[in-house]
């Protein structure tokens, strides 16, 4: 499993010969000015929620590569009515997919288009794939529900926000390690506006003094698992 960071939520996940694209918000984001996303490629796009800074170009890449929207009901349905594939999922709910599994769990958060319209309630995504399993929190606060995680899946790494103001901020996401009892971390959701950015060594000298590890990747790198 291969793991690439877009910037702000941004990510590609390259699991089981598919290609997956994870709340993109690209060509608007100065910071990855770089990334091309007429290059992406995409065979499902997943998306944690309906805020712009999440869904920004969806609909540009879903249009060039046909991927399939997966996403809550009211995300997967508003997509839909626009003529795009789309799988519906809601909280507690897992589908085997082609490359792999998935669970759409609980955030704590707001979600609506930027239109204004319902975007129903946000949420997380649990993936198993490759004998690896990652947890993508989406934009949420720390919250008990991440504790019932590991009870059904043991972790190899897990995706937080960490910019704070909008979501968790550093302290919290090693709260939520502790929860879903993984100590790798990839932090996500910081530094792309002035309300979230943050100390980077700080943050990951946090984690460190918790038996942790913070992974902050520059944008365009990948990790693999």
């Amino acid at each position: 499993m291969k793991i690439t960071f877009y910037g702000h939520a941004s990510l590609g996940i390259e699991v089981g010969g598919k290609h997956i694209l994870v709340d993109p918000y690209i060509s608007a984001n100065p910071q990855a000015a770089h990334i091309d996303i007429a290059a992406l490629k995409a065979d499902y796009i997943l998306l944690t929620h309906a805020h712009g800074d999440h869904i920004l170009d969806v609909e540009a890449i879903a249009k060039r590569t046909n991927a399939v929207i997966v996403s809550n009901a009211e995300i997967a349905g508003y997509y839909a009515q626009k003529g795009f594939q789309s799988h519906p999922m809601n909280h507690g709910g897992s589908w085997n997919f082609d490359f792999g599994k998935v669970k759409y769990v609980n955030a704590i958060h707001s979600s609506s288009f930027p239109d204004g319209i319902n975007g129903g309630n946000p949420g997380g995504f649990v993936i198993e794939g490759e004998h690896k399993n990652i947890y993508i929190a989406g934009d949420t606060a720390l919250t008990m529900d991440m504790k019932l995680i590991p009870m059904r899946t043991q972790l190899d790494l897990a995706i937080f926000p960490i910019g704070d103001n909008f979501t968790m901020d550093v302290d919290d996401a090693i709260i939520a390690a502790d929860f879903v009892a993984c100590d790798k971390i990839l932090g996500i959701h910081y530094d792309t506006f002035g309300y979230i950015k943050i100390n980077h060594e700080e943050a990951i000298k946090k984690f460190f003094d918790k038996g942790k590890d913070l992974m902050l990747l520059e944008i365009g790198t990948a990790i693999e698992l």
